[in-house]
């Protein structure tokens, strides 16, 4: 079990039940995934630089992308149909437990110039989606084999549709929310 799981279930759940008033544990808010999202842009076309993506966001994840790609064409945006434009990855379990550890704990705080991630971020049902402008705060990327740094979208459902109660669980999760 991830640290951050049992300390979810030992801790955690029995005070947010308290600090929530809430009667039933299973009424308690809890993490249901992690989505990372890298999109490529323009670089989307170069089958190196999508295939370096691939690799970096399997080294921070633990866990092999996939591929995304476009729906239809689009000219103005010089897109064919089936054409791929990033890569995203969906954690569960242990492994989104291990991911949230680690962006709390260490890659957030090696932020330039972070000052807290933005409590707007909520989408009105409980799920919250920020987005860092280099990979390279992750540990596990080696900064020397980088070719060009790139930005990701992190997405974090919660049980709850309520924004309220996902951010009473993230701020027990530690996360640097500020005004």
């Amino acid at each position: 079990m991830a640290r951050l799981q049992e300390e979810y279930l030992k801790n955690i759940k029995p005070n947010l039940m308290k600090e929530l008033g809430l009667k039933n544990i299973f009424s308690v808010p809890e993490l249901k995934k992690v989505v990372i999202n890298m999109g490529l842009g323009i670089d989307a076309s170069d089958k190196k630089k999508l295939e370096a993506a691939i690799e970096d966001l399997k080294k921070i994840t633990g866990q092999m992308p996939i591929v995304t790609k476009t729906k239809k064409a689009i000219a103005n945006f010089k897109t064919k149909k089936d054409m791929a434009i990033g890569c995203k990855v969906t954690l569960r379990r242990k492994r989104m437990y291990e991911f949230i550890d680690r962006l709390v704990n260490i890659a957030l705080p090696r932020t330039k110039d972070f000052s807290g991630l933005s409590e707007k971020n909520f989408d009105g049902f409980g799920n919250y989606t920020f987005g860092i402008k280099e990979h390279i705060i992750f540990p596990e990327i080696d900064y020397d084999k980088i070719d060009k740094v790139k930005g990701m979208d992190i997405t974090i459902v919660t049980s709850t549709k309520k924004n309220k109660e996902a951010k009473h669980l993230l701020k027990a999760f530690n996360f640097p929310l500020s005004k």
